[in-house]
């Protein structure tokens, strides 16, 4: 088989604000022998499925500049995210022919990698399409599962405030406090002292919140999507942390993954493949339609989680 082209996203340049057409470029200059590339003891990947989170915002800066998040991307080299693929070729152990991976891809056609541990392998017992992998059944639904799991503490007839309730994550907490009975409000505009505020927006919202909560709420802060392309807004009533007594927990989906990763996958997805939790998706199909998809992801344009098709089997 002649070489084929390995179409790529190429981060190319830091934005000011919001992401714009110029953020990312669609490269086809890249070929792969997907024969006889070597592989020097790892495998060969087709990249079916790639994610685009908020979050991803948030890698797009100077890597001199100090922030403890995420890495940065690199300028000139491919973007990358969770994403689904399936094995071609392999001389690792870990994998082989057929076998459909889950973990941080590169955005582009084809990945030889090297690394079994940063990857694991999806058994899809259910038959989910492979898209809800890197949704409710992927980092977007941990996050939710988790976090619920260590931090919400629900009880008979709290409130819960979820924020960005379209989301993926947003939209998975929602029907997990409802799984449990309890009242869910999208709005703080609202008589209802709230008991658990999920959040993954920030700013004028968690300051709402914070007004409406009941005396020792708990606060759970997955993201601050508020602050990804524009100043942080100045929260006038911190005062209200301590003089409400407060429970505020920040955490990052990795560090949960030793407690509640197997559960996870044990629980969900049956219960997306019964239909007992539902998800919307984003489907954008094609490499050259990322930069669109990272620009409706930061404008809050998309309904349920953005997924990019990169691929058939």
């Amino acid at each position: 088989m002649s070489p084929v082209t390995n179409a790529r996203v190429l981060f190319n340049e830091i934005p000011t604000g919001y992401p714009g057409p110029s953020t990312t470029i669609y490269d086809t200059s890249l070929k792969i022998d997907l024969e006889n590339v070597p592989l020097e003891g790892g495998f060969l990947v087709k990249i079916l499925v790639l994610s685009m989170d908020p979050y991803v915002r948030g890698r797009m800066r100077d890597p001199s500049d100090g922030n403890k998040g995420p890495p940065a991307f690199t300028l000139g080299e491919p973007m990358s995210n969770y994403g689904v693929g399936v094995i071609l070729r392999s001389e690792s152990q870990a994998f082989k022919h057929g076998d459909h991976l889950y973990g941080q891809f590169p955005f582009q056609q084809y990945y030889v990698g090297k690394t079994a541990t940063e990857f694991q392998i999806l058994k899809n017992e259910v038959n989910l399409p492979w898209s809800a992998y890197v949704g409710v059944c992927g980092m977007p639904g941990q996050t939710a599962y988790h976090g619920w799991k260590e931090f919400a503490h629900p009880k008979k007839g709290d409130v819960v405030f979820v924020t960005a309730g379209s989301g993926p994550v947003g939209a998975t907490v929602i029907q997990l406090a409802k799984a449990e009975g309890l009242k869910v409000i999208a709005s703080a505009s609202t008589d209802a002292k709230v008991a658990c505020y999920w959040d993954n927006v920030g700013g004028e919202t968690l300051e709402a919140a914070l007004d409406g909560a009941a005396v020792g709420a708990r606060f759970i802060e997955c993201g601050m999507m508020s602050i990804y392309n524009r100043a942080s807004y100045h929260i006038k009533n911190l005062v209200l942390i301590f003089a409400k007594q407060l429970h505020i927990s920040g955490f990052i989906v990795s560090s949960l993954h030793h407690k509640y990763l197997e559960q996870f996958y044990r629980e969900i997805p049956p219960k997306v493949a019964s239909g007992e939790i539902k998800y919307k998706e984003d489907v954008k199909r094609g490499l050259e339609k990322t930069n669109e998809a990272l620009i409706d992801a930061q404008f809050g344009r998309i309904h349920g989680k953005s997924v990019i098709i990169v691929a058939e089997e």
